[in-house]
């Protein structure tokens, strides 16, 4: 890649001005490496712009010389959608000045926010207007809507919820050429002409920068329980979540799996979590139930739900938060199972779906196939059942080398990947594809589909500066 003069750094960062524009190597570091480590990028200017007319005079200056840009947020993503190129002169635009809460409307129950704004500040926000924003991650204290809404981010209360496209009513974004389109538009019945909102959504920065969105707020819960339970097979926690289903309605906003090694890790390696069982299980479900008149229905809900599942054997050991504290111990649990995977070594993961009616036989398959090319690997493999993404994460062997390992991540990809393809599932259920699944998408997109996806890159994008070498190349 070709350097950036002098002269033309000085003309960005005049936009921004000196204190706001990033070039020494140290300062630039945190930036230019994805969260894993998988990616480590170069540039040679960050700028933090402070307005919509600040990132639209960046873009244009970019699309007049050819400057290759690069959003970012919170740098929170897993596929590397968010670094610059190895040996790139892409500029890095971040979003951490404009944060500002625009407008909150508790009667209409949105929410009009800059997209850098944090996660955990939109729902504290929320909270003080009587309101909630569901959307939760583990990330939620660092990572910005922009970035959520760019990636089609989903998290824990997808079941009754949605992802981040069910989430959002409008957006104000930024194109390539420097133009603004303002559709920050409140309204949830809408039909005139094509939704372009949902273009960007999804689009991992590829098609212009977020700057404002309208979000949905929802009523906070009266009633809330959340139960740990010990199951036997993937099998039992598919009929248990039946029975959720018809039970709770709704009322369902989380239903995760975890395995007993995902549990071991996290007792091991996280501060502070314990085991919430006496005994051990195969395999552990936590259930949360959210209830809107009530905190007696949602108890009668998680009370009712796990006698049936105790007397159709489908439980074999259970408990059910006390508190509020208890309630956050055991999601923190799940929340931290990523993360406790790294003092174990290399882990190669995947982040799929399957229709969830498919996910028990998915999981045998992929355990005798795994096992088969890697004996002794520990597979983390655990997620939002309810939806049908799972973190299918592999952990090397105890003694194993780990560069070695890792050095089969593609191979453990295709086999993965293979079967969730046979199950018509994807192979980016929340994570995006970023530069990580670039070359895979191309691989099992028909030809169509790609060339359209090329085709509106290049309408928004005619001079291919923006976020390039990410999600398709043109």
């Amino acid at each position: 890649m070709s350097s950036l003069s002098p002269a033309l750094l000085d003309r960005f960062i005049a936009i921004v001005g000196a204190s706001y524009a990033l070039g020494d190597e140290a300062d630039l570091a945190p930036h230019l490496v994805e969260n894993r480590g998988l990616y480590h990028g170069s540039s040679p200017l960050l700028l933090k712009p402070g307005s919509v007319e600040e990132v639209s005079a960046i873009l244009t200056l970019a699309s007049e010389t050819g400057t290759a840009i690069v959003p970012q947020t919170g740098n929170t993503g897993l596929v590397g959608g968010q670094t610059p190129r190895e040996g790139s002169s892409d500029i890095i635009v971040s979003l951490e000045r404009m944060n500002r809460i625009r407008d909150i409307d508790p009667v209409a129950s949105v929410m009009v926010v800059d997209g850098g704004c944090i996660l955990a500040d939109v729902q504290k926000a929320a909270e003080e207007h009587g309101r909630m924003f569901p959307l939760s991650l583990g990330s939620e204290g660092s990572c910005r809507i922009a970035g959520n809404l760019s990636t089609n981010a989903g998290g824990t209360a997808v079941l009754a919820y949605g992802n981040m496209r069910q989430l959002c009513l409008g957006l104000e974004v930024v194109m390539p050429t420097g133009e603004i389109w303002n559709g920050l538009r409140r309204l949830k019945k809408d039909n005139t002409g094509y939704d372009l909102r949902d273009l960007f959504i999804g689009a991992e920065g590829t098609l212009g920068i977020i700057t404002g969105a309208v979000l949905k707020l929802f009523p906070q819960p009266l009633g809330h329980q959340v139960a740990f339970a010990g199951i036997q097979s993937v099998e039992d926690a598919l009929a248990l979540f039946k029975n959720a289903s018809s039970l709770c309605g709704p009322a369902l906003t989380g239903f995760e799996l975890m395995p007993r090694i995902g549990v071991e890790f996290t007792v091991r390696n996280i501060p502070g979590v314990r085991d919430p069982l006496e005994t051990a299980h195969p395999w552990y479900l936590l259930i949360d139930i959210s209830t809107s008149d009530s905190a007696e229905t949602a108890e009668r809900m998680m009370t009712a739900l796990l006698e049936q599942g105790f007397e159709a054997g489908l439980v074999q050991d259970a408990t059910i938060a006390s508190s509020e504290t208890q309630q956050k111990a055991l999601w923190h649990m799940r929340e931290s199972m990523s993360d406790a995977q790294k003092p174990e070594g290399g882990s190669i993961k995947h982040d799929v779906s399957v229709p969830v009616s498919d996910i028990p036989e998915f999981m045998r398959k992929a355990e005798e196939a795994v096992m088969a090319a890697i004996p002794g690997a520990r597979i983390c493999a655990f997620g939002h059942m309810g939806d049908g993404n799972i973190h299918y994460n592999i952990s090397q062997p105890v003694g194993a080398d780990k560069a070695e390992f890792i050095g089969r991540w593609h191979e453990m990809n295709e086999i993965v990947h293979g079967l969730v393809l046979a199950h018509q599932g994807s192979i980016s259920a929340e994570h995006g594809i970023g530069q990580l699944k670039r070359d895979e998408l191309a691989s099992i997109r028909s030809e169509i589909e790609m060339d359209l996806m090329r085709r509106i890159k290049r309408s928004f994008d005619p001079a291919g500066i923006m976020n390039p070498g990410k999600v398709v190349n043109v």
